[in-house]
């Protein structure tokens, strides 16, 4: 028997925020970004959406991209002074993942951070707060999926934190809340929503349910993200993308990933690279390395009018292209001494990361550093060069 893991109740298209006054409770925190919700109008409407439903809110602001543990940890003690029975994440998937755990530590103030990066460990929520996911980012699926990125500054690593508890109870995906995203923002999370169309497809658990979404995921991404870049105040383009996102999400959440998020929560952790962007350099050359494992690429392939695992890779380089996201990690001015100074500890954690096991092919550490170089500069993976 399978079971199918998504959002408790999912509500999408142009305008569906205002499903916010339908909500029953006392009281709700929002957990957010920067500004960009603020200015764009989007969080002062959700608060009076809330209002119209008797619903008393406060705020927390300020969630960094790639968001520390210490900051969660400020957000569950702001929460657990309010005591709302409401937890929203509004914003990039940042403030998402962040408002995930805080909402653990809300509920479990002496939960321990260390214990919950082993899969399926988080304790169960819900005695106290419901959760609502509301993205202003097309890429992640955090809206859907049980999962929660969160990075340790000291450690300079990214942790996956992975459990069906973390799956919200509500998803708004409302497209007009993604009018006002900048073009490398659009670009880096479309990249990201690809790539969990392909890693979701190829992954080591066979679901009928992901390979479809993956397969339509990938189809509106290849059909939709050029054009949302490039004219982002068209609606129905924002809302595909908006809707391949969460369809992208849905379907790793059932069929979880594989290294090429291994590979990329490290170089995000040290270098600060964006995780779409990481991501966008890394899938080509690990569906070069998967293909040797896996013959599933070419079905992602005929979905884009390609045949073959090579031209889904090719046809990736020149969406990336047109999209204008880098084709080397060197682009971002990380330097060969550092490059090469780190690559044994970056390699290293990718190993151990939670979604190399999930991976079609099961790496050494001899190959994903050969992925790691050919990725630093640029270049096509080539199987013959790894050596150990």
């Amino acid at each position: 028997m399978s079971k199918l893991f998504i959002a408790g109740e999912v509500f999408h298209g142009a305008g569906t925020l205002e499903e916010l006054k339908n909500i029953k409770g006392s009281k709700a925190v929002i957990v957010t970004g920067g500004s960009s919700m603020r200015k764009s109008g989007t969080l002062d409407k959700a608060v009076a959406y809330l209002a119209e439903a008797g619903i008393e809110t406060q705020i927390f602001e300020g969630v960094e991209e790639d968001p520390s543990s210490e900051t969660c940890m400020k957000g569950a003690e702001m929460i657990q002074a309010f005591q709302p029975d409401w937890i929203i994440g509004l914003g990039g998937c940042s403030a998402i993942d962040a408002a995930k755990i805080m909402w653990v530590f809300y509920e479990y103030p002496e939960a321990d951070f260390d214990a919950m990066i082993k899969p399926f460990t988080v304790p169960v929520l819900r005695n106290k707060a419901k959760f609502i996911a509301i993205p202003s980012t097309s890429g992640t699926g955090t809206e859907t999926t049980g999962l929660a990125v969160i990075t340790d500054r000291e450690k300079g690593v990214k942790y996956p934190i992975v459990s069906y508890e973390l799956t919200p109870d509500i998803a708004i995906v409302d497209g007009e809340i993604c009018a006002s995203m900048p073009a490398h923002v659009t670009s880096n999370t479309g990249l990201d929503a690809l790539t969990h169309c392909v890693e979701a497809y190829v992954s080591n658990i066979d679901n009928n349910i992901a390979d479809a979404l993956s397969k339509g995921g990938l189809e509106i991404v290849f059909d939709n993200l050029k054009e949302a870049v490039e004219n982002p105040n068209n609606i129905t383009a924002r809302q595909n993308m908006h809707d391949a996102s969460f369809m992208a999400g849905l379907a790793f959440n059932n069929a979880w990933l594989g290294i090429v998020h291994s590979l990329s929560h490290q170089v995000g952790a040290l270098y600060g690279i964006p995780h779409g962007a990481s991501n966008a350099i890394f899938l080509p050359n690990v569906i070069r390395y998967n293909a040797f494992a896996t013959d599933r690429f070419p079905d992602l392939a005929r979905v884009i009018g390609k045949e073959t695992a090579e031209d889904l890779a090719q046809a990736i380089e020149t969406l990336r292209s047109d999209v204008n996201n880098p084709s080397a990690i060197k682009e971002f001015g990380i330097s060969r001494e550092d490059w090469d100074k780190n690559l044994d500890y970056i390699a290293n954690n990718a190993l151990v990361d939670p979604c190399t096991g999930f991976n079609p092919r099961v790496p050494t550490l001899d190959e994903l550093k050969a992925i790691y170089n050919a990725c630093y500069e640029g270049v096509v993976y080539v199987e013959e060069l790894v050596t150990g």
